[in-house]
């Protein structure tokens, strides 16, 4: 008999809840989340031969189990959070979490989805999807040592620092601050910590864009031969999109990063509208290339010059 086994997984134990095909539930489970943990979930599961694992976020919370499980030779199912929570709204008619109940919706909406998304044993664009994650936190992480510089420079220094600074620029001006009193120098003394800061993140983010660079090099992909595609953004587009072939069209791959336009008709009239769907980070990766090449028009891309992408 064909069962569907829905897994609501969590930092601490994961819940599993075995279905059958009408839908009634044939057996739950609840184990720590330790190193035995997918032991126990099949050993539990070698009742139903013909069995298919359904794991909650299998790109987030759920990952490591479900790279388990397939490492193990099970097939194993993603189903989004959103859409098992809206099962569990139009099952019970309310919101009410728990995790055998959440299982269960997981194990439904598997069973009754026709885009079933199968989960893959990951390969090297698990790399760049580390390493580009790494370089955006960092990223982030600078943005704001550099605000709060900046702020603090505002009470040092008349008009502050209006321009981008950097850690050469900091220190200039840092030099030609005298503090006068124990404000003005409780100020200096932070802007100095900030400015470490600053210089430790610069380091950190030179050694992610080798490393990166590094692995977008290894992948042998042809994505950086379009103009404007530097190690970062075709890092960020590889990583967050892994297997390409799970997209039928450009069409889709289009929609999932959220650049295709959403027809909005009212009437006669057919209006588009921007989408605000999608992976936002395929997006703005997308978004910054096509910057660099409107910023250089005189450049030519490959599409200019009829070239192909593979």
């Amino acid at each position: 008999m064909a069962v569907m086994i829905g897994v609501d997984p969590h930092k601490g134990s994961h819940t599993a809840v075995a279905i059958g095909a009408g839908e009634e539930p044939l057996g739950k489970l609840r184990v720590r989340a330790a190193a035995a943990q997918t032991e126990k979930l099949v050993a539990w599961a070698a009742a139903w031969p013909e069995r298919t694992w359904a794991v909650e976020g299998a790109g987030g919370l759920g990952h490591l189990l479900a790279q388990q499980l397939v490492a193990a030779g099970e097939r194993v199912l993603d189903v989004p959070p959103k859409l098992a929570a809206r099962v569990r709204l139009l099952e019970a008619g309310d919101t009410n979490k728990n995790d055998p109940n959440d299982a269960l919706s997981v194990a439904i909406a598997a069973l009754r989805s026709r885009a079933r998304r199968e989960v893959a044993a990951e390969d090297y664009a698990a790399v760049l999807k580390v390493w580009s994650k790494r370089h955006r936190d960092l990223s982030r992480a600078r943005n704001q040592v550099t605000c709060r510089l900046h702020a603090v420079l505002c009470d040092l220094v008349p008009g502050g620092f209006s321009k981008e600074i950097s850690a050469g620029q900091a220190t200039r001006v840092l030099e030609q601050v005298t503090p006068a009193g124990a404000i003005a120098q409780a100020r200096h003394e932070l802007a100095s910590q900030f400015l470490q800061d600053l210089r430790n993140l610069d380091t950190q983010l030179q050694e992610t864009r080798k490393k990166l660079a590094a692995a977008v090099k290894a992948n042998h992909t042809t994505l950086t031969e379009v103009f404007g595609v530097g190690p970062v953004i075709a890092g960020t587009i590889i990583g967050d999109a892994g297997d390409i072939s799970r997209f039928p069209s450009r069409d889709h791959f289009a929609a999932c990063n959220g650049t295709a336009p959403v027809e909005v008709p009212s009437g006669n009239k057919k209006v588009h509208r921007l989408s605000l769907r999608g992976n936002r980070r395929v997006s703005h990766a997308i978004h910054m290339a096509a910057i660099t090449q409107i910023r250089h028009r005189h450049m030519r891309c490959p599409e200019a010059s009829g070239q192909s992408i593979n």
